[in-house]
């Protein structure tokens, strides 16, 4: 792995460990193996490199979930998978970890992957939700793009109960409560 490489995972690593505030680039060339002189020969500095790395974590998000959303024979099924896919979440997710840090969210530029990702994810979705109403697989009272919102909510909303409470046990209750409600939403 090439130097610039070596900075931009870990510089991921680092986002998703202690978020921008709390990530110098002290930390990330020390992480990297890289001076001082290899990391500004490649980025233009600190907010450049992480904007660079938030974009490969939010890419890496994508086709995760974009496989997971791609399996199973219904649209709930999909949906479901998507929900009850193994996770960490006492770790969080590493992009949605992005939007508790105060610079990031005051930031076009940091805040972007953020935003970029989380649209891209409730599009997704809704467009599945879509489909299941189609179907008639679920509820046509429902609306795709809320019911995606929420489903997108529920698990971000998870990390950060599991986080507080120490324990990945409100997450799981989060998703099940969901799996419950898609069930419920079937005509």
């Amino acid at each position: 792995m090439d130097t610039a490489e070596r900075l931009i995972a870990s510089t991921q690593e680092l986002l998703w460990e202690r978020g921008y505030v709390g990530t110098s680039p002290k930390a990330i060339q020390e992480r990297a193996g890289a001076g001082q002189g290899s990391m500004y020969h490649h980025f233009r500095g600190k907010p450049d490199l992480a904007v660079t790395a938030m974009r490969r974590s939010a890419a890496e998000l994508r086709a995760q979930a974009d496989a997971v959303l791609a399996e199973g024979d219904s649209p709930v099924a999909r949906l479901g998978g998507y929900l009850e896919r193994e996770r960490d979440p006492l770790r969080g997710c590493r992009v949605g970890r992005m939007a508790m840090d105060p610079d990031v969210i005051d930031s076009d530029e940091l805040r972007g992957p953020v935003d970029e990702t989380f649209a891209w994810l409730r599009e997704r979705l809704a467009g599945i939700v879509a489909e299941g109403v189609a179907a008639g697989e679920l509820a046509p009272e429902l609306d795709p793009s809320d019911t995606a919102a929420t489903v997108a909510a529920v698990v971000q909303g998870g990390y950060v109960l599991a986080r507080a409470a120490g324990s990945r046990e409100p997450f799981d209750r989060a998703v099940r409560g969901a799996v419950a409600l898609l069930a419920a939403a079937r005509p």
